[in-house]
């Protein structure tokens, strides 16, 4: 199975579902982009490693492993995002130590933050990203990568911890799969990717 690499778009805060974000990764050469589903405390650690500028009191944790692994000469080669089961994406961590690899499963949003501390390239196989992967028609987004992690870090420094366990997750069930991909689309050119997210799930279970 051949690799494909991806690189990260930015994160956009879910609109459907409260204490959720959605972080987006596109396809190096080609036009799909991967939305995956991310909790808060990664899409700080990501959007904080995005903005260089932006430096925390006290190290997050994949500052931690990150000096952990630099002091015992362990580096962060690539990680892969190898399986799609039920939804959830699952990823490996390939390192290296005095010339001997290492493969460490890691969840996906874990596994980007390190990546990006290391500035190890990130790769899925091309059969997940043609099952998960959102095909854009339109003219590729852009993003500012620093100014979308600078909102994201400010929505999670006040957004309350009592509002992010509620859930407002829409039902898609309901609905035809021709308006399945009619909204699919819209949500995908309203930037929309949580939803996005949510609305492929549910075509994929009817295909």
């Amino acid at each position: 199975m051949s690799l494909v690499k991806l690189n990260i778009k930015g994160i956009s805060y879910s609109q459907t579902q409260n204490g959720a974000y959605a972080l987006i990764l596109s396809e190096e050469n080609g036009d799909q982009k991967l939305p995956i589903v991310i909790g808060a405390f990664e899409a700080q650690s990501i959007a904080i490693a995005l903005e260089k500028e932006i430096m925390p009191p006290r190290p997050l944790t994949h500052d931690l492993f990150k000096t952990f692994a630099i002091r015992y000469d362990i580096v962060v080669q690539q990680v892969i995002i190898h399986k799609l089961l039920d939804g959830v994406f699952y990823s490996s961590i390939i390192c290296e130590r005095d010339g001997i690899e290492e493969i460490i499963d890691a969840r996906t949003s874990d596994a980007i933050a390190l990546a990006l501390r290391f500035d190890a390239p990130i790769f899925t196989y091309k059969n997940i990203l043609d099952k998960a992967g959102i095909k854009t028609e339109v003219e590729p987004y852009k993003n500012d990568l620093s100014k979308k992690a600078a909102t994201v870090i400010k929505q999670l420094i006040t957004s309350d911890d009592k509002e992010s366990t509620i859930s407002t997750r829409e039902d898609f069930s309901k609905h035809s799969l021709k308006k399945l991909k009619k909204m699919l689309e819209d949500a995908v050119n309203n930037e929309e990717y949580e939803k996005a997210v949510s609305i492929r799930d549910e075509i994929s279970k009817r295909q």
